[in-house]
């Protein structure tokens, strides 16, 4: 596999986002709005404990990491649908290159636009938070080691199981709008754990919870992976989609 072919194929995708500001506004907008409201929201809502701080604020922090899940759906069911839809995909799939180069190619384009803003929203959200509850707490609850886990290893993992998501439906299906409902399904897993850690019933907050999710996402993606080299079939694609 050529990495060269698939850094081409991604540059490509790169310009014709720039083309599409609702997806870029979405990509920047959506992370860096709920860095600012839900410390906004907790600073109107000055009654909770510290104890109940605590066990909100890792729950809080892993909304990124649903929210990982769902911010490339628009970009990575592009990617192919998309571009069938507007007849720019049938030139690249005639082209010398081989499936795993086109698939990487376009998971260098999906994975990293989302990745940049969610990194940064979730950085002025830990900021925001602990100028908001330095009060109630005494110190400055982020960043700790969970943060990390939380933003360094979950979120990334998190876009990446999303982006093979989305690839392996954009690859089957021929519409956009049914790519992008069938995509959000990537995010009904972790939102059911953000749900539990806002309801307590597992604790977001333990490093050794944290660590398991990372390993089941972990397999999650490899699996992904040979599940998308298997769907993507380029003569189907050109001969069989209407």
């Amino acid at each position: 596999m050529r990495l060269a072919k698939s850094w081409i194929i991604a540059a490509k995708d790169f310009k014709t986002y720039r083309k599409k500001k609702n997806i870029i506004y979405t990509l920047f907008v959506v992370p860096f709005l709920i860095a600012v409201l839900i410390p906004a929201v907790i600073g109107y809502v000055a009654h909770k404990s510290p104890a109940e701080l605590v066990v909100f604020l890792p729950a809080f922090l892993f909304f990124y990491v649903v929210l990982a899940a769902g911010l490339p759906t628009p970009i990575a069911n592009y990617t192919i649908v998309g571009e069938k839809v507007e007849k720019s995909l049938e030139p690249l799939l005639a082209t010398p290159t081989t499936d795993s180069e086109i698939l990487l190619g376009k998971g260098i384009a999906a994975f990293f636009p989302p990745l940049v803003p969610l990194l940064g929203g979730s950085a002025l959200f830990m900021l925001l938070m602990d100028l908001t509850t330095r009060g109630k707490l005494g110190y400055y609850y982020f960043p700790d080691w969970n943060s990390a886990i939380v933003v360094l290893l979950l979120l990334p993992l998190a876009l990446l199981m999303s982006v093979l998501v989305n690839v392996v439906i954009s690859s089957r299906v021929a519409d956009v709008r049914v790519g992008q409902q069938l995509g959000t399904l990537a995010v009904l897993p972790l939102g059911g754990l953000y749900v539990s850690g806002e309801l307590n019933l597992i604790d977001l907050g333990v490093t050794s919870n944290l660590l398991i999710i990372v390993a089941a996402l972990l397999v999650a993606d490899v699996l992904l992976f040979f599940i998308s080299r298997a769907a993507f079939r380029r003569e189907e694609i050109l001969t069989k989609w209407k």
